[in-house]
């Protein structure tokens, strides 16, 4: 097994064109190619988890956080990200992480949250806006079928939970071949007739290319005509936060006192109780404060994150209970996803999640 396999297994379920961007997802050192030994999945990449691998004879390292987040101008050791780089590359230990990419799935690391707490009828909290293309072709009728199902097999036509999602009109298209074209059908300088099917299907901008490839592969004129539009919908199966429910509702403090268990957290910072149930449950692994005001639109009764500042606090005036329980805390089972992911493709393989402590926050 290679590097570059192990990293498209994460790239199934969180591709990197979803990743914001600031971010620097993605293989960060190493060779694509190199062939991997075992793998070490952790949040945070630093020198005690470098060690960690070189100990467990792990050659790839995935983690949740990238190692590298703006370029390295220098290699001297200077600060811990130098040095994990410099003992990284001297043990020929491969580096990639799966960040915001991650993050923005339904089944990533706020899914993961509610999977944990007990949560159903998951939804994304802030769906990602202007992501949406629609391709619209026209296609000789007796080859639509083909080239309906090559648009497909390439990740067009997905909705919500239905795929192969199309619009299909019938028409005649029109069209006259100069002495330098080689028609599929019609003669050269005749005005032909052809029976055509106009297939409308909608697909992630990220996809273009692949989509199109597919297209022209399939589709038998010269010169097919297309067009891609940029839509303007929200995807609602990409995007930050989920929002869900709870079976059944729970009392406030109930509700946080199983959220400080399941979490492990020493603490959780919140605002005033409301004295009402709770039932519906916004949240956001990593710092989620800028999603406080989806929360409300989506009428939780309570937000669970992390990173929120003082003067953020106010912003719930009573529409909402907030509950900080910590940055790491809230991403803490991203490593049991990378497990879960090679595990279920190759079950034999070598993955071991990190022991190593690399919350930098401590509590008294």
């Amino acid at each position: 097994m290679f590097v570059k396999s192990i990293c498209e297994l994460i790239e199934e379920v969180a591709p990197l064109a979803l990743q914001e961007s600031y971010d620097n997802a993605g293989l960060l050192v190493g060779d694509s190619q190199m062939e991997v030994t075992s793998v070490l999945v952790c949040i945070d990449i630093t020198e005690v988890v470098i060690e960690e691998a070189i100990q467990k004879k792990c050659n790839l390292i995935i983690s949740h956080h990238p190692l590298i987040f703006t370029g390295l101008k220098r290699l001297i050791g200077q600060n811990e990200v130098q040095r994990c780089v410099q003992k990284a590359i001297k043990h020929d230990i491969a580096i990639y992480a799966a960040h915001t990419n991650l993050d923005n799935v339904l089944s990533g690391v706020s899914g993961k949250m509610a999977e944990k707490i007990g949560l159903k009828n998951l939804r994304i909290l802030q769906p990602k806006q202007n992501n949406l293309l629609k391709l619209i072709c026209y296609v000789p009728k007796i080859h639509s079928f083909a080239v309906r199902d090559a648009l497909f097999q390439a990740g067009a036509g997905q909705i919500g939970n239905y795929e192969s999602c199309s619009f299909n009109v019938e028409g005649i298209g029109t069209f006259k071949a100069n002495e330098k074209a080689q028609p599929f059908v019609g003669n050269i300088a005749e005005l032909h007739s052809e029976p055509e099917t106009c297939i409308e299907v909608i697909l992630p901008e990220y996809l273009k290319f692949k989509v199109l490839e597919a297209l022209l592969k399939y589709h038998p004129y010269e010169e097919p005509a297309y067009d891609f539009i940029s839509l303007e919908n929200d995807w609602n199966q990409v995007g930050a936060g989920i929002v869900a429910e709870l079976e059944e509702a729970e009392d406030e403090l109930v509700f946080l006192n199983r959220i400080k268990s399941i979490f492990k957290t020493p603490a959780i910072r919140h605002t005033n109780f409301l004295n009402k149930k709770i039932k519906t449950v916004a949240l956001c692994g990593g710092s989620g404060s800028s999603l406080l005001t989806d929360a409300i639109s989506a009428n939780a009764d309570i937000y669970i994150s992390g990173d929120f500042k003082y003067h953020e606090y106010f912003e719930a005036e009573n529409r909402i209970l907030i509950a900080d329980i910590g940055h790491f805390e809230s991403e803490q089972f991203t490593k049991d996803i990378f497990f879960e992911i090679i595990s279920k493709k190759m079950p034999t393989f070598a993955v071991q999640i990190s022991d190593s402590k690399t919350n930098p926050i401590n509590y008294l």
